[in-house]
This record gives C-alpha cells, sequence and structure tokens, in this order.
C-alpha cells in the first residue's frame, strides 16, 4: 500500500486539472501556463495569459527570460495529444519546476473556462463536480 500511496503522490505532484488550474492562477502569482501546441493552435485558442512554447522548439535560448522560481503549467489538445508531456519533459530537463494539465485544452473548455484567440469563449466557470 505504501508504494501506491507514494504512486498517487507523486502524480498529483506532476498534474493538475483545469479546476485545480483556475483556482491556482486565481490564487497564486507563481504560476505560469504554457502551451506547448505551434503557434496556429495558440493563435486560435488559448487559456488565458498563456504563453506559448512550441514543445519542439523548447530549449536554452528559447527559455532564458523565464523565472526559475516559478511553477509551468504545460497543456497541449488534451489526452490525443502528448505534446504537453514532452513539453513538461523538455522543461524539467531545463530546470524548471513544472506539472501537465490533464485534458489540455479540451477539458479546460469542457469545464466552461475562458479561452482567448480567434476562436475565443468566455463561458462562465461549471462548478466542478469532483
Amino acid at each position: 500500500m505504501k508504494t501506491q500511496i507514494e504512486f498517487y503522490n507523486n502524480k498529483l505532484s506532476y498534474e493538475m486539472d483545469a479546476s485545480d488550474l483556475w483556482h491556482a492562477l486565481k490564487q497564486r502569482e507563481d504560476i505560469v501556463v504554457i502551451d506547448t501546441r505551434q503557434p496556429l493552435g495558440f493563435n486560435n485558442e488559448h487559456i488565458p495569459n498563456a504563453i506559448n512554447i512550441p514543445h519542439s522548439e523548447m530549449d536554452r535560448a528559447r527559455t532564458t527570460h523565464l523565472d526559475t522560481l516559478k511553477t509551468y503549467i504545460c497543456y497541449c489538445d488534451g489526452i490525443g495529444c502528448n505534446a504537453s508531456t514532452k513539453g513538461a519533459l523538455n522543461m524539467t530537463k531545463l530546470g524548471f519546476k513544472t506539472k501537465e494539465l490533464i485534458g489540455g485544452i479540451a477539458w479546460w473548455k469542457r469545464d466552461g473556462y475562458p479561452t482567448d484567440g480567434k476562436k475565443s469563449s468566455k463561458t462562465p466557470p461549471k462548478n466542478c463536480t469532483c
């Protein structure tokens, strides 16, 4: 049972869901959201105030301006895409504290949170049922 508890504790250390992110963004200033998709996806629709650094372009030069004291939440399209996993791995290798947004922008929108971009939505968030 100890191994299982460690597994779930570790999982929560590396992931967060849309509701957790929504509340963290309202309560903390030490979080930066990174859209790890290509600019086309980001320009169409992204989480408000997110920055766009495609996972394939994450390197020391592209991230030198980022604050190493902040936590970076990486996301992509959703469960059928692993760009957020690749982004979180790259950012961690570069020395940043990271988490992955499970469900990506698809679950962010499913839960009713607003987006920015050409196809933005400003619906009020639903109450989390979990």
